[in-house]
């Protein structure tokens, strides 16, 4: 496939190209571009160019369009979904194609949320010297927004960034994740068809280290919205601040799954089994599980019985595998890699622990203390459960919080007041109650309670507020007859 850049799909300047390979099966699926140094600068001249013509259409214009692109995505999902499967390893119906109706659902609200987001007046002004002033806001697109995919939700995450920008006036150039990219091209293919400019809609494809460097060193670029690792998030920032350009980022997570003596086992040990979508490559996936040490044995007993020994792992593809590969066998030698760690550091793998190519069996590791890497800093992200004991709420707060990251949390109890006392203990930026932290309502403000995992809050709610900037307009002595001129 080609890349979008310009006003056409085109190869590399210097027609290099990248391979996507399909996890399950280790076979090439297709190729993509390698975008060179040129490449990234004809697509900001060009979104330069085109984000000017784009903003002069009116909001029923651009919505429009958008919201026909939501129907084709529907009428489509099966093919998409089918792209999607192959290139990431999600299981297809029950994964890949329920993510492609959640772009459909996303760029649908951000049409409505766009529609009705509406400035502020202040008729009467208030400070003396204001009094016969009328005063009101409006909002104003950014201009070329930068907006980086991870691998793991590539067209979810996609729709959150790209449908608000788009609706608002700006325009966004893609640089799409290196491992599945194509699924990212395809619906930009759809987006070109039903009106949208391609100049402000454009797609790169190959390294994100060149690439991301590239779109973040030039002044142009009014703001970068990134998700992803807090290494390449840090990496951004430094290079985004002698262009003082905003950023927008959603980074790491280790966020803690709180079991309390007298939480409900049943739906705690549900919402844990649960947690197997996308083979837990999830930013809110629950990577610590501290569990009352009353209830360590029978939880991790009904977590395999009931959840874990029913996964059937495979090709995505059958339409009897519930657990795919994770994202390429480089990821999942890192898995295993940190569960050696772990188990050398003193904790004891009572469940799965193997691994064959890119498939990492779900693996649980108890004897976990609030000391080894796992329970503090050592995101781990794929099918594994470390179980952490505690005695006390107390205990259980302070060894959630005793991270760098402070992405989301959950906390099980029948008192709702141990919940609220916990939910407002976390310092993260979400918390479920009875639940994981496992989730992302679309209209939810969604990012991080710490730095490391981000500053972002983008969403239905909020996403608004990060793709538009206010212009505040006085009309100076209207009310009193001498409107100067």
């Amino acid at each position: 496939m080609k890349m979008l850049v310009g006003n056409t799909f085109v190869d590399a300047s210097d027609r290099k190209t990248q391979n996507v390979v399909n996890p399950a099966t280790g076979q090439i699926i297709d190729t993509v571009p390698a975008a060179t140094k040129e490449d990234v600068k004809k697509a900001i001249d060009t979104a330069v160019i085109g984000q000017a013509e784009w903003a002069k259409c009116t909001l029923r214009e651009r919505t429009g369009m958008l919201q026909r692109f939501a129907e084709v995505v529907r009428e489509r999902r099966l093919e998409l979904g089918e792209m999607l499967a192959k290139e990431a390893g999600k299981p297809l119906m029950k994964e890949a194609v329920w993510e492609l109706d959640s772009v459909a659902y996303v760029f649908e609200g951000a049409c409505e949320v766009a529609k009705h987001y509406y400035g502020k007046t202040m008729p009467l002004g208030t400070e003396p010297g204001y009094d016969n002033d009328i005063q009101f806001t409006m909002h104003e697109p950014l201009g070329v927004i930068a907006a980086i995919i991870p691998f793991n939700f590539p067209p979810a995450i996609w729709s959150f960034k790209a449908a608000a920008a788009l609706a608002a006036g700006n325009a966004v150039i893609v640089k799409a994740p290196s491992y599945n990219p194509l699924t990212i091209l395809m619906l930009h293919e759809m987006l070109v068809e039903v009106g949208v400019p391609a100049a402000v809609i454009q797609c790169l494809t190959g390294s994100g280290a060149k690439i991301g460097e590239w779109l973040v060193d030039d002044s142009r670029i009014a703001s970068v919205n990134f998700t992803g690792s807090t290494a390449v998030g840090i990496s951004i920032a430094k290079n985004a601040a002698p262009h003082l350009t905003a950023y927008q980022f959603e980074l790491g997570g280790n966020d803690a799954f709180i079991l309390c003596e007298d939480g409900d086992l049943e739906l705690a040990v549900k919402e844990a089994g649960d947690q197997c979508r996308n083979n837990r490559q999830c930013c809110t996936g629950s990577k610590r599980f501290l569990i009352h040490n009353s209830l360590k044995e029978k939880f991790v007993t009904q977590l395999i019985e009931d959840y874990l020994e029913k996964e059937v792992i495979g090709d995505p593809m059958d339409p009897n595998v519930t657990m795919g590969p994770v994202i390429s066998e480089r990821a999942a030698i890192g898995i295993e890699e940190q569960v050696n760690l772990t188990v050398q550091q003193g904790a004891r793998i009572v469940y799965g622990g193997t691994r064959k190519g890119a498939f990492y069996h779900p693996t649980i590791l108890m004897d976990v203390t609030p000391e080894m890497d796992i329970a503090k800093d050592m995101e781990v992200f794929g099918p594994v459960w470390p179980i952490i004991g505690f005695d006390t709420v107390e205990e259980a707060v302070a060894i959630a919080n005793n991270s760098v990251y402070g992405l989301g949390g959950g906390v099980f109890s029948k008192d709702i007041k141990t919940c609220m006392q916990v939910a407002k203990a976390l310092k993260t930026g979400h918390v479920a109650i009875n639940g994981s932290g496992n989730f992302r309502a679309a209209e939810l403000p969604f990012g991080g309670g710490k730095q490391m995992s981000g500053n972002s809050r983008e969403s239905l709610s909020a996403v608004m507020a990060e793709v538009t900037q206010s212009k505040s307009i006085v009309m100076r002595y209207v009310l009193d007859g001498t409107v100067i001129a």
